[in-house]
């Protein structure tokens, strides 16, 4: 009787942080290049239920009544990589990565340190020295410090802000018919070595391995998040029923509990 109270519990903590998730893609669908997180369950390893204090058995042994699970529990939270829709702006900063890959970004945190991370945002804009930033002013990176992983006003993709310019699928930026520079494309070898930092950028983590990209980029269009806000509240109700189906399971074994404890106990 008290396992259902586990069992509607921690079916509730899971359903609450699904629904957390949930969330956090449905405020990011307008975010360029997010990637959606969705969750699995699993169930608790069963434990093996005895009787206690029960002198009934033969040898005053504990007897054995089966194995007992006592709920769900979050398996893990995990990102979808599927690409979304490209979005065409005209802006000749923009660029949108057409397959797997990451632009590399120098990213300066509030305390002044600096370190590489990675990101599918390509909404870039050009500073009045010719730097390629990113929206929150991060300098991007060229191909070879992409790669390499260096950093330093060498590494970043920087051209001349007084003319036009056009960027080739590889990344090559061209003016006056001139290759000035190549905006940094890599991947990851694998995706379990990257891990989410906030502010819509990657950390690669220890033991992860960057890669040359078979990616290409697109000039004037932006990748939307790959978020589907229909499948998303469609979600989001299942998992308020299923909150509330725990909720009743709760109140049931309440009830339950309250006349065994005051009725059936009170018999004699």
């Amino acid at each position: 009787m008290v396992k259902g109270l586990y069992t509607a519990y921690t079916g509730m903590v899971n359903e609450q942080r699904r629904m957390d998730v949930m969330t956090n893609n449905l405020a990011n669908s307008a975010t360029t290049g997010y990637k959606k997180e969705a969750m699995v369950a699993q169930a608790f390893d069963e434990r093996l239920a005895i009787k206690i204090k029960d002198t009934s058995a033969l040898n005053n042994m504990p007897e054995n009544i089966g194995y007992i699970s006592l709920g769900a529990k979050i398996g893990e939270t995990y990102t979808n990589w599927d690409q979304g829709a490209f979005q065409i702006t005209d802006k000749d900063s923009d660029l949108a990565i057409a397959g797997r890959g990451f632009f590399a970004i120098a990213f300066t945190n509030k305390a002044g340190e600096t370190s590489i991370k990675y990101t599918r945002d390509g909404a870039f804009t050009v500073d009045s020295e010719g730097f390629l930033r990113t929206s929150d002013g991060d300098y991007v990176l060229n191909q070879d410090a992409a790669l390499n992983s260096t950093l330093g006003e060498d590494s970043y993709v920087q051209i001349d802000p007084s003319l036009p310019y056009s960027i080739a699928k590889d990344g090559t930026i061209t003016q006056n018919q001139q290759e000035v520079d190549t905006v940094g494309l890599i991947d990851i070898a694998d995706y379990d070595y990257i891990n989410k930092y906030g502010e819509n950028l990657y950390d690669l983590i220890d033991g992860g391995q960057i890669i040359e990209s078979e990616a290409y980029m697109e000039q004037g269009m932006l990748e939307a998040s790959n978020v589907n806000v229909v499948d998303e509240m469609v979600s989001m109700i299942q998992i308020a029923r299923a909150y509330e189906a725990g909720q009743k399971m709760i109140q049931t074994e309440d009830a339950t509990l309250d006349k065994t404890v005051n009725n059936v106990g009170s018999v004699r």
